[in-house]
């Protein structure tokens, strides 16, 4: 095998010639041009599903200052559509510029981030400025845009003046292609500063609005990122504009791997057994009506697979961006979505209906905002392929992504945490009241978002946080006598320690015996002979959970279990 896994390295040209295996995804092109007469077009995706590799393979294909025959020779767009690849490759033009690095504390950060992004674009199509058939007005703009001397009018006029530019050169319309525009603005809201994100909108509406609105150097526009903006807000005026979200069945196809794009790739690598492992994680989303897994996490799992010797799988999408727009939701103080996300994260499904049209600065305004936010994003997706607008069923598409929602969802409790229920809980289990603490980890438990599925780590977890919020350091999963004990408190003011073990029940009946089992455990691995010297007192609890519900179970005497 000659190809190789590539990560991180969303250059086409580069990809290409590296020998990168390559997902072929060229045929957009000739949907996108021969079948449909868009003027301009967005592609609405979540992050890391292959936007900006696909802008640079439209920026190769298209522009006049290449020859990418032979990088296309071997792709489907040449194989199947020859007289398109004459009349078009490498015929026109292209502007190509990246939002996706935008961003800052505050706007005059990211603004000067916007700045450096149009000067680069500037630096590489330097060679204008020196072109006879040139304004001079137009070459001295560009010269204080790529010195970042430009005033904010030229800012948002940049893209225009270019292209004008570039017209004048070529004698054609410019294809102009915008990656990741929303990037600025997800940015800005991040931080809650309001007025950093009414400048920030002021400059990209005006970018958008002078490149796209009546502009006769505009040959066409292809615009991603991952909302659609209100067309009211972004791309008031822009004629013949078509958008293609996650739920448009139009172009589904070329935004993800699908099932035999992935099972070719894993059959080229010899690694054809890892199908289900990698479906069970990076699979599920639904794109329209198409299938797809997130191309990120392929690639990257194959990479730590082929090069690491890693088998394990990994959360690579949490950690390519923040995860601000689920913390939100998820600690909104006006909504409270705790039952849909219970039955999210236990598999089931909900029905929603939603919105195309956002704005970021309003995206926490209504429950039916958040979820709309959630399906754009990735972090849920439609459950079936029938649901395409208004009314549609959502899930959680994969265990990568229910990994990011469990993390979220603990944070969440963690932070809210009634400390006068705790403290009750926490002094019954010292008093060795065990009525008492069960009625009170059964209220803390009422009060939380428990997912079933996390089996005793979830109990285990929740348990861990609650004495650590209360100053404890808690003990486990520790090796003691024959095995690990689950959890081990503490008390060395009053030289006093708790011993818990901890049971998953199956029905509320089995409460009561998954207790005794609990405490047998303690003491058939002989956890209870591992007390630390100096400690004079030491408890011992059996404690089994169903669902809600919590029974606590104390070793009363040495009857019970055994001398302790």
């Amino acid at each position: 095998m000659d190809k190789m896994i590539v990560v991180g390295n969303d250059i086409f040209d580069q990809f290409i010639k590296e020998d990168g295996y390559y997902v072929d995804k060229t045929e957009l092109v000739y949907d996108l041009v021969a079948k449909t007469r868009n003027k301009v077009t967005l592609f609405t995706r979540p992050r890391r599903f292959g936007k900006t590799l696909t802008m640079s393979m439209m920026e190769s294909f298209f522009d006049v200052k290449r020859d990418s025959r032979e990088l296309f020779e071997e792709r489907n767009i040449v194989k199947n559509h020859q007289e398109f690849c004459k009349e078009w490759m490498n015929r026109y033009p292209v502007l190509f510029l990246s939002l996706k690095d935008v961003e800052g504390r505050n706007f005059e950060d990211a603004y000067q981030m916007l700045k450096a992004e149009i000067a680069s674009l500037c630096i590489k199509h330097a060679y204008l400025a020196c072109e006879a058939a040139v304004d001079e007005a137009d070459a001295a703009a560009f010269q204080r845009l790529k010195f970042k001397d430009a005033s904010k009018e030229e800012i948002k006029n940049a893209l225009k003046t270019i292209m004008r530019m570039m017209n004048a050169v070529y004698g054609k319309p410019v294809i102009l292609l915008i990656d990741e525009y929303d990037v600025p603005l997800s940015k800005a809201e991040e931080t809650k500063n309001k007025e950093y994100y009414k400048q920030m909108m002021d400059v990209i509406r005006g970018i958008m609005s002078v490149s796209l609105k009546t502009n006769e150097y505009l040959k066409f526009a292809v615009v991603t990122g991952c909302l659609r903006i209100s067309k009211e807000s972004i791309f008031t005026g822009v004629n013949n504009f078509a958008c293609y979200s996650v739920t448009s069945r139009r172009f589904s196809q070329y935004f993800g791997f699908t099932q035999e794009e992935v099972a070719s790739m894993l059959d080229a690598f010899g690694l054809a057994e890892k199908m289900e492992l990698i479906r069970n994680w990076y699979d599920g989303y639904i794109f329209g009506n198409t299938e797809v897994f997130c191309p990120w996490d392929v690639v990257s799992y194959l990479s730590a697979v082929l090069n690491d010797g890693e088998e394990k799988p990994q959360n690579f999408w949490a950690n390519t961006s923040s995860n601000a727009i689920l913390d939100d939701f998820i600690n909104h103080n006006k909504i409270d979505a705790s039952e849909k996300f219970e039955t999210l994260l236990n598999g089931g499904t909900i029905t929603e209906n939603l919105c195309e049209e956002l704005t970021y600065d309003h995206i926490s305004d209504s429950e039916k905002n958040l979820w709309s936010v959630l399906l754009m994003t990735g972090y849920v997706s439609k459950a079936d392929k029938s649901s395409d607008t208004g009314n549609i069923k959502l899930r959680i598409p994969n265990a990568e992504v229910a990994g990011i929602f469990k993390d979220a969802v603990v944070q969440r409790f963690e932070r809210t945490l009634n400390t006068d229920t705790v403290d009750a809980f926490i002094t019954a289990m010292w008093n060795r009241d065990e009525k008492t603490a069960s009625e009170m980890l059964t209220r803390i438990l009422w009060n939380s978002i428990s997912y079933f599925d996390y089996g005793e780590e979830y109990y285990h977890g929740m348990l861990n946080g609650i004495f650590t919020s209360r100053g404890f350091s808690p003990d486990s999963n520790d090796e003691a006598g024959l095995g690990r004990l689950d959890l081990r408190v503490k008390d060395r003011g009053k030289r006093r320690i708790l011993l818990m073990e901890f049971k998953r029940s199956a029905k509320d009946t089995d409460l009561e015996a998954d207790c005794d089992e609990a405490i047998a455990q303690i003491f058939r691995n002989g956890y209870h002979k591992t007390m630390p010297e100096g400690y004079e007192q030491q408890l011992i609890y059996g404690i089994a959970f169903y669902a809600k519900i919590a029974r606590v179970k104390l070793v009363k005497s040495a009857e019970d279990s055994g001398k302790v």
